[in-house]
């Protein structure tokens, strides 16, 4: 009996500490489903369905829960964010590529990359307000710090839009160069920079003017940034050639490039900056890497073409 008593505590003292480890949360976009990830051991959890092609995800303004989107299964599903359980959905969200939040919590727009739109939903109750229907393969978006102006890369036309949010129009299209991915203002609110995959550089964009300032050669298919917390430096992946690069917000400059392999793409950045979570698009894998050596230090297997990555104790955005 002692035994046994011994073996039960010993059972609930692990399953404690496994149900408090924290949560890697991947989107397998090529099989509609989520690997969970126990952070501190490096172990795949499990991995269930979530819908079609869930491909981004972003956290409400309030960080209550984390939203999955679901391209092709044209819904939004609703996690909780420390341990990856579905809360709830929200149907009829028409093919939500890529999504975002505006900074003041007004605006939750979606970009419609299958279909050629974005839309422009209250953040309250994601009610439609206004389709946007434009060239070619809308990607990825980013605001201003006022939310007066939405940007969305057009990865079909090879172009930069920048969309009024305070009179819903069109304010300006700006060709950027051959298939451009991911978008994100420097910390400064000065300029944009994007991800332009078949001219393997960062594109500098003053928004303001719409003109292209400069361009920063950084790798083959330079595609996605992610802030690495210190509000000056971006990280971007190139991800046709393996690697990733460090981009100098202040200098407009490469400050460095080191490798990851598999097509890196989406990344996650642990809150005392040592470590870089990405996800691997060709070797359905996800890659941490050590920021003190900027080395990758383990490999985790996950679904097919991992997209987007989250944990909750992250680095600030």
């Amino acid at each position: 009996m002692r035994r046994y008593l011994i073996w039960i505590a010993v059972f609930l003292l692990g399953f404690s500490a496994a149900a408090q480890a924290e949560v890697v949360i991947v989107l397998d976009s090529g099989d509609g489903t989520i690997t969970r990830i126990n952070r501190s051991t490096f172990q795949p959890i499990d991995r269930f369905f979530v819908g079609r092609e869930p491909h981004h995800l972003m956290s409400l303004p309030d960080n209550s829960a984390l939203i999955v989107a679901n391209a092709v299964s044209n819904d939004l599903v609703f996690l909780n964010p420390v341990t990856g359980d579905i809360l709830r959905r929200v149907p009829r969200i028409s093919d939500p590529y890529q999504i975002a939040f505006s900074p003041d919590k007004r605006w939750f727009v979606s970009n419609s990359l299958r279909l050629d739109r974005v839309d422009v939903y209250d953040a309250r109750d994601f009610s439609l307000v206004k389709r946007f229907d434009l060239p070619s393969m809308p990607s990825h978006l980013t605001f201003n710090q006022d939310s007066s102006e939405v940007f969305v890369t057009l990865q079909g036309s090879d172009q930069l839009v920048a969309i009024d949010l305070k009179t819903l129009q069109v304010k300006w299209t700006l060709p950027v160069g051959k298939t451009p991915a991911g978008v994100i203002m420097t910390p400064d609110n000065r300029y944009l920079l994007v991800g332009v995959m078949g001219q393997d550089e960062v594109a500098v964009v003053d928004w303001r003017t719409a003109t292209l300032v400069k361009h920063i050669h950084a790798g083959k298919g330079t595609h996605n940034f992610m802030p690495m917390g210190d509000g000056r430096r971006i990280f971007v992946t190139n991800r046709a050639e393996d690697t990733i690069s460090i981009v100098d917000t202040q200098t407009l400059t490469i400050e460095r490039t080191f490798a990851v392999p598999g097509g890196p793409d989406c990344m996650e950045i642990s809150a005392d900056g040592r470590q870089l979570w990405v996800t691997s698009r060709w070797l359905r894998q996800v890659a941490v890497v050590d920021l003190t050596t900027f080395t990758v230090v383990r490999t985790i297997p996950v679904g097919r073409s991992p997209h987007g990555i989250f944990f909750a104790s992250h680095a600030s955005r």
